[in-house]
């Protein structure tokens, strides 16, 4: 007989080391789970103590803290699973998520506006200024000068103002008025000026290069200048095999709701998520059909009842395969305030979603593996679409380049789109992304601009009433995925496979 110190034990304990059990004990206690002697050299005996560890864990009852070696056995239903047939343990991904939400950008918990008249001209003195000194960073424009000093001029002049006003005279000439923090000036745009054919959105910020009339009133202009993705802004490739994907408008709870296709999408990320490196998923907002937000709306819903919906919810995200990051914010259907931007989901409806879930506010910018990912629902595009001729819920990438060449997500102020006056401008594309994703329209595609990466990322939720009635098609069941390092986009369609 051997001694104890050539025990098969005590061999698998000098291979793994001190390390390995920290790292199990490190592992139970963030879970409030302690092991007893007798399980831990279980566990240590095993072929790959983390992996089954793990298995442990998601096999245990809730109401276990102390964990024995009755309760593995329970757990892994005898003897010869656990040390004749170890492979047949799920394996652990070893993958570690590198994502991170870009300072500043996340409206939750920073919230101070009270609606009173100060937040209001604070909220437009922060969006003037950010714009205005990204104007001023292009090459063709350089430094502006303040409107008071241009009225004294006779010569040309570069100001820098936010549209407060429209409007045609009756010859068909463009009028607008701009402002800055030292006065307003009209800009005079004839109808036989090239300029006369571009598309200008009531409190969006632009440079204008001109001349001012004898009486100084107005400004000729020359050249408009906006603050724009700077063309030289390109995809600079990496060596990164990580993927991202996009689940906009799921709409969990409606009767229109898409769950086979839900499932289906389920089972290829369970299939290939791992092999294709796809590591992250975003949700770009309206997770749930929510409660009252349209008349009759209670009508199209197969769960009624909010809490009900975000519990739903949850359980499809647990299907989810574990390596997975998820990032979730809402949209003008969940149950945050519809004034933008929006704090991330109260605990009161996240409490059921695994903890691998970061739950941000719209609209947000994210570092995932050194890429800047911008994602906004998209309901400000309603205003866009109302107010900008040409621009259809046909084609909401030609909605989202406008914002890239207003670098705002939400201008106009005051229409179907409510914003919120708060210290700092959160819709202002301060970042420039190299992805920027949207939702809302309940539209699928993608485009390249200025080295973006636009896309916007579909639904998973049929034609509605609504939808019949003003005749249109929603674009459902596709999921955009981006390779990190490349560029790449491929869009996933689960609705006709």
């Amino acid at each position: 007989m051997g001694s104890p110190c050539t025990t098969e034990l005590h061999k698998r304990r000098v291979c793994i080391g001190e390390p390995m059990r920290e790292e199990i004990l490190s592992a139970a206690a963030k879970r409030k789970l302690f092991f007893t002697p007798d399980a831990m050299e279980m566990i240590l005996s095993n072929d790959h103590p983390m992996e089954f560890t793990n298995t442990v864990f998601s096999h245990l009852a809730d109401n276990v803290m102390f964990v024995s070696k009755k309760d593995i056995m329970n757990c892994i239903a005898g003897d010869k699973i656990l040390f004749e047939s170890p492979r047949e343990i799920a394996p652990h991904n070893k993958f570690t998520p590198d994502i991170h939400i870009l300072k500043g950008t996340d409206i939750t918990g920073e919230s101070t506006c009270e609606g009173k008249i100060n937040d209001f001209a604070q909220y437009f003195r922060a969006r003037f200024f950010t714009l205005k000194r990204l104007i001023e960073k292009r090459n063709d424009f350089g430094k502006g000068m303040d409107i008071s000093r241009a009225k004294t001029l006779d010569r040309d002049v570069k100001v820098v103002g936010i549209v407060y006003d429209r409007s045609t005279t009756k010859n068909g000439h463009v009028m607008l008025t701009i402002e800055d923090d030292t006065d307003t000036i009209k800009v005079f745009i004839s109808k036989d000026s090239p300029l006369a054919s571009e598309s200008f959105v009531n409190d969006e910020v632009i440079g204008v290069q001109g001349k001012p009339n004898r009486e100084r009133t107005m400004i000729i202009p020359d050249k408009i200048y906006r603050p724009d993705i700077p063309r030289s802004h390109q995809w600079e490739p990496s060596d990164t095999p990580s993927k991202i994907a996009f689940l906009s408008d799921v709409h969990v709870g409606s009767s229109t709701f898409l769950e086979d296709d839900w499932h289906k999408m389920v089972a290829w990320l369970k299939a290939n998520s791992v092999k294709e490196d796809i590591n992250y998923l975003v949700f770009p907002g309206d997770v749930v059909d929510g409660i009252g937000v349209f008349p009759d709306q209670d009508k199209e819903l197969d769960i009624s009842d909010i809490d009900d919906q975000y519990a739903k919810l949850a359980e499809y995200l647990k299907e989810i395969p574990d390596h997975i990051k998820m990032v979730v914010h809402p949209g003008n259907h969940d149950a945050v305030r519809l004034a933008e931007p929006q704090p991330a989901l109260n605990q009161r409806f996240t409490k059921g979603f695994d903890s691998n879930i970061l739950m941000v506010g719209n609209p947000i910018y994210l570092d995932v593996e050194g890429r800047t990912v911008l994602t906004y629902h998209g309901k400000s595009m309603d205003d866009w679409i109302a107010a900008v001729q040409n621009l259809t819920y046909d084609n909401p990438l030609s909605v989202m380049k406008q914002m890239c060449v207003r670098r705002h997500l939400a201008p106009i102020y005051g229409q179907r789109n409510a914003l919120a006056p708060e210290k700092k401008d959160y819709m202002a594309m301060e970042y420039v992304p190299d992805i920027f994703v949207s939702g809302h329209v309940h539209g699928a595609g993608q485009e390249i601009y200025n080295g973006v990466r636009l896309i916007n990322a579909s639904t998973w939720q049929s034609q509605t009433e609504y939808q019949r009635q003003h005749n249109f098609n929603p674009d459902p069941g596709i999921m955009p995925v981006v390779e990190l390092g490349t560029g790449r986009i491929r869009m996933h369609n689960f609705h006709e496979a």
